[in-house]
């Protein structure tokens, strides 16, 4: 493996406003770059080539492939930790506090290629640019702690029990999307129950202390909560896809070294994630201190997200986008889009093939 010189710069992100708004000025998108957690992967003799699909042999040296995601086991941490990090091609990789924040600097052309969930494309899309991305291959993963929870002691039995009720729930993310598909099979309309946008955090407090009856949330909320005492009302494991989703630049799709870059990054991403699977002591001893975590619980917590929907990149499909344009349709439903979202115009094709020839999992 070459070696690589690393430089980490660490600075506090604020998260506002809609999450996939691409509307930001380019100096606000860097900002926003260099404010992230940032690690420069250059290797000692980058400059060789990359082997596509088809068969075809082409030249990287100049790339500098750009990254963001919210988490390093997104991104390039995990490439890194299964020794598959000695591209041929530099890689800057930042983490960026939010999909939102990605977009931005996705439409600011700060990045070449990031990963998020399914929500930050949609408004990002109706930008004068269409947002400056394109949605080039799913990023598969695990819908656990994504749930509808209500406090400790209360007496909700059913989703059709919070008619009336305070229902807390973090605005423009799936929360807000499975919380309406929620109401919908119970019965009921958005407009049956006193619904309160929170932030994850106010959220926790609201639910536990009976401000609201219930909380639609996701992660460390949702585990937080429960070892205080709240129980799960309905869980969105079965009503998410798990189809999170990798973005790119339309000018690094269509350069043809970048493409082949991507790609190249895409198939390590994946084969990092069986390596991760077959070896999870190794890769908990890895990851965890990163994020704050015990070993042990972060070892837990990782088999049992790949119990539910492994980790592994996946191709576009006919399926993919119509699930994008469910969520798209429920939001603008909801009055949280300015205009229609037609989903499919902002998939790109042209990775399907490649992804298709290394991913094995249907």
């Amino acid at each position: 493996m070459k070696k690589f010189r690393l430089v980490i710069s660490v600075a506090l992100i604020s998260v506002m406003g809609l999450v996939g708004c691409a509307s930001v000025a380019s100096q606000d998108a860097t900002a926003q770059v260099k404010a992230g957690e940032r690690t420069q992967v250059a290797t000692e003799d980058a400059g060789k080539t990359v082997t596509t699909h088809d068969g075809k042999t082409v030249d990287v040296s100049g790339v500098t492939l750009r990254i963001a995601a919210a988490s390093g086991l997104n991104g390039h941490v995990v490439v890194e930790a299964a020794g598959l990090d000695d591209t041929p091609y530099n890689v800057e990789f930042t983490i960026m506090q939010g999909g939102n924040l990605v977009m931005e600097a996705l439409a600011a052309n700060q990045i070449d290629l990031g990963a998020g969930s399914q929500i930050p494309p949609l408004s990002a899309s109706l930008a004068n640019n269409g947002g400056n991305f394109k949605v080039i291959a799913v990023r598969y993963g695990s819908t656990l702690n994504q749930e509808l929870i209500v406090g400790p002691g209360s007496e909700i039995q059913t989703v059709a029990d919070l008619k009336g009720k305070k229902v807390g729930y973090v605005k423009n993310t799936t929360a807000n999307y499975f919380l309406s598909k929620m109401l919908t099979e119970a019965g009921l309309e958005w407009s049956d129950v006193d619904a309160q946008p929170l932030t994850t955090s106010d959220g926790l407090t609201a639910v536990l202390t009976g401000e609201v009856e219930a909380f639609a949330s996701y992660g460390n909320s949702i585990t937080s909560a429960k070892e205080k005492g709240a129980t799960t009302l309905e869980s969105a494991q079965d009503i998410l896809s798990g189809n999170y989703l990798f973005y790119a630049t339309p000018a690094a799709i269509e350069n043809e070294a970048y493409h082949a870059a991507i790609e190249d990054w895409l198939e390590r991403w994946h084969e990092a994630h069986e390596w991760a699977r077959q070896n999870p002591e190794e890769w908990a001893a890895y990851y965890a201190p990163t994020i704050n975590m015990e070993v042990a619980d972060y070892l837990k917590q990782f088999e049992e997200e790949n119990t539910d929907k492994i980790y592994a990149c996946k191709p576009i499909t006919d399926a993919v986008i119509a699930d994008e344009q469910d969520i798209a349709d429920t939001f603008e439903g909801l009055g949280l889009l300015e205009q229609h979202v037609n989903t499919e115009e902002f998939f790109d094709l042209s990775f399907v093939d490649a992804v298709s020839a290394f991913t094995q999992y249907d």
